[in-house]
């Protein structure tokens, strides 16, 4: 199964970081179904040009955070997430682009009111596509 991860190979953000919140957003959107059995460590590995040690570490934490299971000798698999936990992840992960954001354009010296019309200006940019 070819699973939709960009890697961003210029960005600041570490790589395990980026497969990690791409895999959970498929999954708490639903894109990953649960039951949905992921590529083998290895070959996810190979597929994203990266370590495997960086892939098995989005395995662990992704199974850590109850998002994936491991069953051996067979594979891994998307957990059940439940509506509730899918709104919170959804949410949560909406927050701390926002929270890095801010964090971002207060370390350059951006005020308080900039960064809400900054913010507006995204927003509309973004949800008139």
């Amino acid at each position: 199964m070819k699973i939709p991860i960009q890697i961003n190979e210029n960005s600041a953000e570490p790589l395990y970081h980026q497969i990690e919140n791409q895999l959970r957003s498929l999954i708490v959107t639903g894109q990953l179904g649960e039951g949905t059995h992921l590529p083998s460590i290895r070959e996810f590995a190979g597929s994203l040009n990266c370590s495997v040690i960086t892939v098995r570490r989005v395995y662990q934490d992704l199974e850590n955070e109850g998002l994936l299971r491991t069953k051996q000798g067979t594979g891994t698999f998307v957990a059940q997430v439940e509506a509730g936990d899918r709104e919170n992840y959804r949410l949560k992960a909406a927050q701390e682009a926002m929270q890095a954001a801010v964090q971002s354009g207060k370390s350059v010296g951006c005020t308080e009111e900039e960064l809400e019309s900054l913010f507006r200006e995204v927003l509309r940019a973004v949800y008139s596509n």
